[in-house]
């Protein structure tokens, strides 16, 4: 999928919005200025977060919960994550029996949500950027988006 602009990038987290459910998890990899948050900021903007989503990159997670969205997300960035233990210290796993859980940079733990919706992005050669998708059994039905 080519996605030319950052409004194409949100559009599609916006889309994502429309499928989400609590205990998903949607990971994002990618290079700096790939795009993750902008699809990281369609898709909390559709869920009803009425300020520009913030990059976790400090915070490492930014939860969101009602009456903020419709339903609880977790944006998370694991960048500065030097050890995969410091992970564990996160509450992702209890989090995500009620949220969405919204990964950038999953390459930091690998192997930890194999049912993920996993979106990467890439640099384009006309400044767009391409994104492949791996699809899991948990999204069958909810991808590819319509």
């Amino acid at each position: 999928m080519r996605l030319a602009t950052p409004q194409d990038s949100e559009n599609l987290g916006a889309q994502l919005a429309t499928v989400v459910r609590a205990g998903d998890v949607v990971t994002l990899s990618g290079p700096l200025g790939a795009g993750k948050t902008s699809i990281a900021r369609g898709l909390l903007a559709a869920l009803g977060l009425a300020e520009e989503a913030p990059s976790p990159t400090f915070a490492i997670v930014q939860p969101y919960a009602p009456p903020e969205t419709r339903l609880p997300v977790m944006h998370v960035d694991l960048y500065r994550i030097e050890d995969v233990q410091e992970i564990d210290e996160l509450g992702l796993d209890e989090a995500r029996a009620d949220s969405v859980l919204l990964i950038e940079w999953p390459e930091r733990a690998p192997g930890r949500w194999p049912d993920a919706l996993a979106l990467s992005l890439d640099f384009a050669p006309d400044g767009g950027r391409a994104l492949t998708v791996e699809v899991p059994a948990a999204w069958e039905g909810r991808w590819p988006l319509t």
